[in-house]
């Protein structure tokens, strides 16, 4: 193709209408190339012919400019696009000049449309990127303009709207350098050199970055990299808005390397090296990078809408159907949970029925009447859950009758945590009970009674009755019983998630007094408790004979076994000091400890120990999940320092490590097995392993698993053992190992689908795990298990703010086949997955099968999985079983 401009001279037609002078100018040509714009009454008219080798394209518009506003004549030849383009024109101009600057700018935007027809925009990846590069997304400027002009009159200065409050005007207030940056791109384009603008002048603003129009919005990006509007981006341009792009999407990463990533995409676009890229370029990079979206992309689209109807929620106008089939689907997801409550509410109203009638039938209920009765009657039951409450932190009992036994189809064992909760509350009930029936109604009615009414209380008050409440009080029952009811209380309360967790906003004195630490100790005030409770029930005003006093025969049996667990415990964990390996500290405060592997020391991926480290408490036990393999010849677990005891143990190692080599991952590093001069490690003391609801994935053939955070742990340990018995079974294919040895050491594996999901808020987590996906991406060539990173800190996809980092993100990968949020071979989507997409998916690539949801993170997105697991489950053929870590 080429390009001939025809220069004709011609004078500007003038006419005079009611005082107004007007101007009729004709642009002809297919607008490409330079346009000259008259700057005075005396104008030359210029066509711009494109000249293809079988046939000319041309188009001539004419305007008629007058004093205040610019029309549109004519037009002849082009398309409806072309005309709907330059119907833009007729709009309210600052100046003659001001608005012919602005014609000729957008008819150079009309002509580089004409070279997008080079990119077939038709394909499904093209299509996807067309609806991209928006400025006003559904998190930005969704009120409309009312909105932005009432926040105008609010933020204005005498009349105008000065730039650094341009982006909380337009609601672009997490993004404030990226907004001044389009301010002064739509500045430069309307030739406003001011910093600040008027109302009108945002109102024109606002139409721009809202059009919906993609090659307008286009125009806008690429205005913005073009700093110097001369219609060519540079190599130092594309750094700049690299750097821009990286530091709104806080990758840090990518912005310290914006140089090397500025060349990359020069050097592609560039392949003439004239040192520059035009607009055509930028919409080619654009438009040809490879999808970014999690949508069902190979799935049948006819499979995917008969799913989408029968997912349709059905509205049932009926309220007694609607109740019954609501109440049987509760049923069919909790009966586990349900027939052991249950079962549990009986033997309590068993208990509190059997003493109260007991009490019923005797003398002291003729003197405190069904006070007594109820104070007895909820202490039986006091008993009873004083014991049982022991029975599911029993955590060695709780993980054989796991693993080696089948009542975990109808006891639900990942919710002991939940279960010994519902107890304490129970306790709580139970104590309340029994305290407040004998403060406020026992006491007082034996105080009060007459000489005739107390005759009978003699044998178990003695000879003179008691004449106050200090008699009850300095006696072995009274004082117990009130110690037992205040460490209760203490305990009770620290463990509750607002202390425990430290959500409430305390003074620094009574903050010390809460956190995890405040929890640990005041839970184990449980050995003097126990202590007061069978002193307490052994002194008993109203039973004196021996095997009258039970309240030792319910403790007896719970309290040997779980002595018997923490023997065995503290047995474990004195032959179980490790050694450490290598110690790495990375970026979001981890701490990765690599020990070595106890001598018969076996666990299942998903499971996890307790590290105890004298040097900085000698006392306290913390949970962590393994995230090495069963296979691997070391025990790793990855620490996020949440809390005081996670600070300190990461300070403490981090004092033996040494910052880390540009190429290692992580910022401190320290490997004993290099043999260099490492200062002495800290002891480290491991005492388990534990069940968890992770272990079960080998119950599935397909598994889906879901991690946010450092909650991806224990799921990091499941893909490294699928894994290592892809490698395994690789090795018995090709004959170098024995299939029959192998086969006798272990269950069959059952898994042969593994999807994993990642939803981290900072780019440098991706570190933590770098090694895994990289093993992953190299050995898993038959797509066994699917990786899904997400990094929640940059923009969602189609957001212009990360329309620059997808295009980098897709040149690099395709060129070195590393992620450049990520660092690894897995390719990193942005923002936060559409869960309701990827259930989707799932259920229709595995048609008829069980499917296992195991998830480990914050609480905020269990609701969420667990009622697609339930949705999807009841309305396709796929069956979706999920499970949470709970510790």
């Amino acid at each position: 193709m080429e390009i001939q401009l025809e220069q004709q001279q011609e004078s500007w037609s003038e006419t005079s209408s009611t005082g107004s002078r007007s101007t009729r100018v004709g642009f002809s040509g297919p607008m490409s190339g330079p346009l000259v714009t008259p700057n005075n009454k005396k104008s030359s008219k210029k066509s711009a012919r494109f000249k293809d080798q079988e046939e000319e394209d041309f188009v001539e518009i004419t305007l008629d400019v007058r004093d205040d506003t610019v029309s549109v004549q004519n037009i002849r030849g082009g398309d409806p696009e072309t005309a709907l383009l330059a119907s833009r024109l007729e709009k309210r101009p600052s100046s003659l000049s001001v608005r012919l600057r602005q014609v000729s700018q957008e008819l150079k935007r009309m002509t580089s449309s004409k070279k997008f027809d080079r990119v077939d925009r038709t394909k499904s990846g093209a299509a996807r990127a067309l609806k991209g590069l928006k400025f006003m997304t559904k998190n930005v400027g969704t009120e409309g303009w009312s909105q932005v002009e009432k926040r105008f009159h609010e933020l204005a200065v005498e009349g105008k709207l000065p730039k650094t409050r341009f982006s909380q005007c337009i609601g672009m207030n997490e993004s404030k350098e990226f907004a001044g940056e389009l301010f002064d791109a739509l500045s430069r384009r309307r030739g406003i050199t001011s910093a600040s603008i008027t109302k009108d002048q945002l109102r024109e603003f606002w139409e721009q970055i809202t059009d919906q129009s993609f090659d307008s919005r286009l125009q806008t990006f690429f205005d913005m990299v073009d700093k110097d509007a001369d219609g060519r981006i540079t190599q130092e341009e594309v750094q700049e808005i690299i750097a821009l792009s990286a530091s709104a999407n806080k990758l840090s990463k990518i912005q310290d390397r914006a140089e090397e990533y500025a060349a990359l995409i020069i050097e592609e676009l560039d392949p003439d090296n004239l040192g520059y890229i035009e607009i055509y370029n930028l919409e080619m990079l654009l438009l040809q990078a490879p999808a970014q979206s999690t949508n069902i992309t190979t799935d049948s689209r006819i499979m995917s809408q008969m799913l989408s109807q029968k997912l349709v929620p059905t509205k049932d106008y009926n309220p007694i159907k609607r109740g019954f089939r609501s109440l049987a689907y509760f049923v069919e997801d909790n009966w586990k949970r349900i027939w052991v409550i249950l079962l549990w509410l009986s033997i309590c109203a068993a208990l509190f029925t059997w003493k109260f009638i007991q009490y019923k039938h005797r003398a002291v209920f003729d003197v405190m009447g069904y006070c007594v009765t109820s104070a007895k009657g909820a202490a039986e039951t006091l008993k009873f859950n004083m014991a049982l409450i022991l029975l599911p932190v029993c955590r060695n009992t709780i993980t054989w009758l796991r693993s080696k036994t089948k009542l975990g189809m109808a006891v639900p064992f990942d919710d002991n945590i939940n279960f010994h909760k519902v107890i304490a509350f129970g306790i709580a009930i139970g104590v309340g009970i029994h305290a407040i029936a004998h403060l406020t109604c026992d006491f007082p009615r034996l105080l009060h009674a007459t000489d005739e009414e107390y005759e009978p209380m003699k044998p178990f008050f003695g000879e003179d009755r008691p004449n106050n409440y200090w008699w009850f009080v300095k006696g072995t029952e009274g004082w117990t019983g009130i110690a037992i009811v205040v460490l209760m209380a203490i305990a009770y309360t620290l463990a509750q998630p607002w202390f425990r967790r430290n959500r409430l906003n305390l003074p620094k004195p009574l903050k010390r007094l809460t956190g995890f630490n405040a929890f640990w100790y005041s839970h184990h005030l449980f050995v003097i408790v126990y202590g007061l409770f069978i002193v307490h029930g052994y002194y008993l005003y109203l039973s004196k004979e021996w095997y009258k006093k039970t309240t030792w025969m319910y403790l007896a049996i719970p309290m040997i076994l779980y002595a018997c667990e923490r023997l065995l415990r503290a047995f474990r964990s004195g032959y179980k000091s490790v050694k450490i390996l290598k110690v790495a500290v990375y970026p979001g405060n981890v701490l990765a400890l690599h020990m070595s592997k106890p001598q018969g020391f076996k666990y299942s991926s998903g499971q996890y120990i307790f590290v105890n480290c004298p040097d900085v408490s000698p006392f306290q036990w913390h949970p962590f999940s393994i995230t090495s393999a069963p296979g691997d010849d070391y025990v790793s677990v990855h620490i996020r320092t949440l809390g005081d005891w996670t600070s300190q143990l990461k300070a403490v190692f981090a004092k033996a490590c040494q910052p880390a080599s540009s190429d290692q991952s992580g910022l401190l590093r320290a490997d004993m097995l290099q043999g260099n001069n490492i200062p002495r490690m800290p002891k480290l003391v491991i005492d388990g392993p534990y069940g968890a609801p992770a272990q079960d994935y080998k119950n599935y053939e397909v598994i889906l698993l879901v991690g946010l955070g450092i909650g991806a742990t224990p799921l990091i340990s499941i893909l490294k053992d699928v894994l290592n018995n892809m490698k395994q079974q690789k090795d018995i294919e090709e004959g170098m190992v024995e299939s029959g040895v192998k086969n006798n050491k272990r269950k069959p594996f059952a898994t042969n689908r593994a999807y994993f999901y990642w939803v981290t808020r900072e780019q440098g987590s991706f570190e933590w795990f770098k090694g895994v996906m990289d093993d992953v991406a190299e050995y898993d060539k038959d797509g066994i298990i699917e990786l899904h990173n997400y990094c929640t800190s940059v923009y969602e996809e189609g957001d212009a703010r990360s329309a620059l980092i997808t295009m980098l993100q897709s040149l690099h990968h395709a060129k070195s086949g590393v992620d450049i949020v990520s660092g690894t071979r897995v390719k990193t989507h942005f923002a936060r997955p559409n869960w309701r997409s990827v259930f989707k998916h799932t259920a229709l690539k595995h048609p008829g099968k069980r499917v296992g949801v195991f998830y480990c993170g914050a609480h905020t997105l269990v609701g969420e999985l667990k009622r697609l697991s339930l949705d999807f489950s009841r309305k396709t053929n796929t069956k979706f079983d999920f499970h949470k870590e709970n510790f």
